[in-house]
């Protein structure tokens, strides 16, 4: 599912609501926990799951292409668990 078609069910789900405000509701949402996993922070919604960011240490990668090693830097990648 991509975010038109959440944002779509959503509206559906509730004629009330403007399709206009359902898109601001779900990208304000979305933009929330984004903003928490660059500043490092977890992300918990209680019956759903929680977002946290985990560390992947640098190691030697192969160019597929080419079959060179390359190292690859660490980096932060974000994380699901329900």
């Amino acid at each position: 599912m991509i975010k038109s078609e959440l944002v779509q069910i959503i509206a559906t789900r509730n004629p009330h609501l403007f399709l206009r405000d359902v898109e601001n509701i779900v990208g304000a949402i979305f933009d929330e926990i984004t903003d928490a996993l660059a500043e490092g922070n977890r992300v918990e919604l209680r019956g759903f799951g929680a977002f946290s960011v985990k560390n992947r240490p640098a190691r030697t990668g192969r160019n597929p292409r080419t079959g060179e090693s390359v190292e690859v830097e660490e980096k932060w990648v974000p994380f699901f668990k329900t």
